[in-house]
């Protein structure tokens, strides 16, 4: 394995610490694997939870998040923080998931206005917060608004990630918005 670590300092990704941390862990140390499992996963999950709405689901792909992590670290070279690269293999893992499986909320038909849906009036009835209104979007608009709104993607990364069209992410952003607004109320 040829070192990044003089790419990575001279970028200034990383402090010295995590980067001994992270060659440890590229070496096949655990321990050093485990550290970096306990400084990402809350995050990792949190968005698998944003965009998943099931808590067994979203803690299911974190799961495999970092097995698959530990599986390619090797692959991390220090171009990109390594974070950047964690959330983007994590994005990635989860997409692939809403895209292979029908779990998560239905798509609300186009035509069918939101005030009509039984969730939307149970939630006007609760003045659900922003977490708990983000579940009751359909799957691929939560997705698209966590990833722009919440994570800060642009919409071309988000289509790539996604294998949609730009256009379709800015509609899917608008939905989401546009039902939120509803759902609480402003």
């Amino acid at each position: 394995m040829v070192s990044s670590r003089p790419l990575m300092e001279k970028a200034g990704y990383l402090e010295k610490d995590a980067w001994d941390l992270i060659a440890d862990a590229q070496s096949g140390n655990q321990a050093a694997f485990e550290e970096i499992y306990r400084t990402h996963v809350g995050r990792v999950y949190a968005i698998c939870l944003r965009i998943l709405a099931d808590r067994s689901w979203a803690d299911d792909v974190a799961q495999q998040i970092f097995f698959r992590a530990w599986i390619k670290l090797h692959s991390f070279r220090g171009e990109s923080s390594f974070s950047s690269w964690l959330y983007r293999l994590a994005i990635n893992m989860i997409m692939g998931e809403l895209k292979s499986t029908n779990r998560g909320n239905a798509p609300v038909p186009e035509n069918e206005h939101i005030i009509s849906s039984p969730h939307v009036e149970f939630a006007h009835n609760l003045k659900l917060d922003l977490e708990k209104a983000i579940t009751l979007l359909p799957k691929q608009a939560r997705a698209v608004f966590v990833l722009h709104d919440l994570e800060g993607w642009k919409h071309v990364e988000i289509a790539e990630a996604m294998g949609v069209a730009v256009g379709t992410c800015r509609a899917q952003l608008a939905r989401a918005r546009g039902i939120l607004r509803e759902v609480l109320g402003s």
